[in-house]
């Protein structure tokens, strides 16, 4: 696999830790598979997260095109814009934030603390906007920039493209490394998915190796998560296209978990209160309440439901999100 033909700019720590999660794994029981969290909350960048994979080769492609300016989408407490705020920051370029509302009846925290507070302090200009506005607010954007001589390039929600997945499928490769160094065979890798693009990097990059492991998306963003599915398909069908072409049974490897939304995104649930409460309390491990906690809880409800054998090994992919807690500080200090 030749990632080198592709623009990219280092921005993150690599390769960020495989941790095993062995109290824990005593405290479900004798049948719970072995358990190992991938730390890419640990990433750096701004506090780290996911995002940052993604945004090496959306940087790389930006700075390649010349670029004086980044655009890109979120919720209100984006993790992906702080991100994109923070790499913007690092490389001097300037950054305009579309944050969204997306998440109704929160507390005056929510639009002020968290990310919102580091998406300021590094420098981002911040529209708001409602979903049905996002396109309308972009061109606004993009047509001012245009006229005064200034080159964007605009990262798509959740750095969610062909581009950015190459961030994942990266990321596989690296876990592939330290699991064999260790002497692993990963049955499963589970992670929290909205947008797509570190799951479609993910499916790659076990396609291209022909690996068997199951590349397990929750849902946290949809009712139901076939939008998801199809968008993830589609992601790395581009992604593998760019890569050496796409294999047999490509579709086939996606596989998105539904049931651990709760009422909605962003909003918390009883499942995921639990599983933050137990990552912190056995492993020392902070989750977020927007994706990593309601994945962690869909870890727990599938060991418990023995939908993985005792034998098996499962990674927990913590994609970040820890900047989000104190807009969520009423809800969790209980």
């Amino acid at each position: 696999m030749d990632l080198t033909q592709f623009p990219r700019v280092m921005l993150g720590h690599w390769p960020t830790p495989l941790e095993p999660m062995d109290r824990l794994r005593s405290h479900l029981g004798a049948a719970c598979p072995k358990l190992y969290v991938k730390r890419d909350d640990c990433t750096g960048l701004a506090t780290g997260g996911n995002k940052t994979r993604k945004l090496e080769f959306l940087m790389g492609e930006a700075q390649a095109e010349g670029a004086q300016i980044v655009v890109t989408f979120g919720a209100v407490q984006s993790n992906h814009a702080r991100q994109t705020a923070a790499a913007a920051a690092k490389l001097g370029l300037e950054c305009d934030l579309i944050l969204l509302d997306m998440v109704h009846g929160r507390g005056p925290a929510y639009a002020t603390s968290g990310n919102v507070l580091l998406d300021k302090l590094l420098g981002a200009r911040i529209h708001l906007a409602s979903p049905a506005a996002a396109q309308v607010t972009l061109q606004s954007i993009l047509l001012k920039h245009k006229a005064a001589g200034r080159k964007a390039y605009v990262v798509p929600l959740g750095g969610s493209n062909s581009t950015g997945a190459l961030g994942y499928v990266s990321a596989y490769r690296e876990l592939g490394a330290q699991c064999a160094d260790h002497n692993i065979t990963v049955s499963a890798i589970v992670h929290a998915v909205s947008s797509g693009g570190t799951q479609a990097g993910l499916v790659a990059g076990a396609a291209f190796y022909d690996h068997r492991t199951r590349i397990l998306g929750v849902n946290v963003s949809r009712p139901v998560g076939a939008g998801i599915a199809d968008n993830v398909r589609e992601i790395a069908r581009e992604t593998l296209e760019r890569l050496e072409g796409v294999p047999p049974g490509l579709d086939r490897r996606v596989e998105v978990v539904d049931g651990f939304i709760g009422e909605g995104y962003g909003i918390p649930s009883d499942a995921m209160r639990e599983a933050i409460l137990l990552a912190a309390r056995y492993e020392g491990l902070i989750l977020d309440p927007v994706y990593s906690g309601k994945a962690f809880a869909a870890l727990l409800s599938m060991v418990r439901a023995e939908k993985f054998g005792a034998s098996d090994t499962v990674v927990f992919l913590h994609t970040g999100g820890n900047a989000v807690l104190p807009a969520y500080i009423g809800e969790l200090s209980q």
